[in-house]
């Protein structure tokens, strides 16, 4: 396992490609084709305008709070102690399947132009009654692409139905996201092997009662951003966070295999997951009307690293949407935690906005910005867009007229630098591609 304050590695290692064979990625015909109703696609959204204003700038400011340290001992310790994440790999729940046998409604979500050079799909019976969420790697975790021996991709996905509902906790640093539906879990996915891809469930959890027990996250997962030990997460809007985070060392078993999530008599329960991943921080928005992180993903061409986000909007909203980046601290007894001043507040080192709609993904990398944007209902496709100061193009579909050939309802774009590929989910498909080649497709 990794520490922290480790030497991270700045290199390449070669890209591990698995080509799926023939039919593999190819789309049926309903798939490829692209109605007309969708040959008309969003106006050119021009160039990123910079926001510089100090009342520009200032609401996107975030404060960082913690759980006790003694809250999480207690908890941990009742709980018998964290296991590692090669321990959560090697307890396997199930296997994805290949790209080539997945339905053909299942492949209908994978985008057309540029194609998906791998490609899996969940069991439907495993998800089903779960919406499917963000995607981040060991590839963001390290430069080098692994977490300890491990290459592990994580995939989140939320219980159908309520948001956050903010009802109180005991935590003055952690606000409650409410119970029942709405529950947001992790897979943990062995991806050694690019043939045979492996996952175990992991609940996430917000310690309560002075660590005696927890309560689960209810919380769409929109974005997520494994760096270092952390991983931070996206929070509904109930509860005034704007980010949890996570510390994938204190991965704790559960007990009991139950419906519900916390102590429960016998042990502890975590809503049939086996795992269970207490929050051990959370960073607030600074205001009620502030922007809220609606994607966010991690960008190592900056020094320091830098978590970008884009602005969660209603569906009715009309433009324009707000992006920004946070830095993060490169101090070893913070790692994986954004730099703040001495009052622990975070505030942006770059924002823009955009006159992009539906922004529903987000990734930067060098001078571009890759948005993903979905249109109309959920069974039409989205585009995806690379836009700077200097301008803005969508990905091409080939000889068709129409930018729309990216994935549907997408809600997360990671780039595993080690690789060069972009992972993404929509639907129960789990894809990659090479960046290079959305850049090859821009029009």
């Amino acid at each position: 396992m990794k520490h922290r304050g480790r030497h991270r590695r700045r290199r390449r290692g070669k890209a591990l490609r698995a080509t799926l064979a023939g039919t593999a990625l190819a789309l049926t015909a309903a798939a490829t084709l692209i109605s007309t109703s969708q040959a008309t696609d969003a106006d050119d959204p021009g160039a990123l305008k910079p926001l510089t204003a100090s009342e520009e700038t200032a609401p996107l400011r975030l404060s960082e709070d913690h759980v006790p340290p003694e809250w999480l001992d207690r908890l941990s310790s009742e709980m018998g102690g964290p296991v590692g994440v090669r321990a959560v790999l090697d307890d396997t729940d199930g296997s994805l399947r290949g790209a080539e046998s997945c339905t053909d409604d299942d492949r209908r979500a994978l985008p057309v132009e540029p194609a998906a050079t791998r490609a899996y799909c969940w069991d439907g019976a495993d998800v089903e009654g779960w919406r499917p969420g963000a995607v981040t790697t060991s590839g963001d975790a390290d430069d080098d692409g692994r977490w300890g021996p491990s290459r592990v991709v994580l995939s989140a996905w939320s219980r159908d139905g309520t948001t956050a509902d903010g009802t109180a906790a005991d935590s003055p640093a952690v606000p409650a996201a409410g119970a029942g539906r709405g529950l947001a879990r992790v897979a943990f996915i062995d991806a050694g092997d690019p043939d045979d891809l492996r996952y175990t469930w992991a609940q996430l959890a917000v310690p309560v009662a002075g660590g005696r027990d927890y309560r689960g996250l209810v919380s769409p997962v929109t974005g997520m951003v494994w760096y270092q030990d952390k991983l931070l997460v996206t929070a509904g809007r109930g509860d005034g966070s704007a980010l949890y985070v996570y510390d994938v060392d204190r991965v704790q078993r559960a007990t009991v295999d139950g419906a519900t999530v916390g102590r429960v008599p016998g042990g502890w329960s975590a809503a049939g997951a086996r795992y269970v991943l207490p929050a051990v921080a959370a960073y607030r928005t600074a205001g009620a009307d502030a922007p809220r992180p609606g994607g966010i993903s991690l960008d190592r061409s900056t020094a320091p690293d830098s978590l970008v986000a884009h602005e969660a909007v209603p569906e009715d909203h009309d433009g324009p949407t707000r992006l920004w980046r946070y830095a993060f601290d490169d101090g070893g007894a913070r790692a994986g935690l954004l730099a703040t001043d001495p009052l622990l507040k975070a505030e942006p080192v770059s924002a823009y906005e955009t006159e992009l709609t539906h922004v529903h993904s987000v990734l930067s990398y060098g001078a571009g910005w890759y948005l993903g944007r979905t249109t109309g209902t959920a069974d039409e496709r989205g585009t995806l867009w690379r836009q700077d100061t200097e301008g803005a193009r969508p990905t091409r579909c080939g000889a068709d007229e129409t930018h729309r050939c990216w994935s549907g309802p997408s809600e997360s774009l990671s780039y595993w630098q080690e690789t060069g590929e972009v992972w993404s989910q929509s639907g129960r498909m789990l894809f990659a591609l090479p960046l290079e080649s959305v850049d090859g497709s821009l029009d």
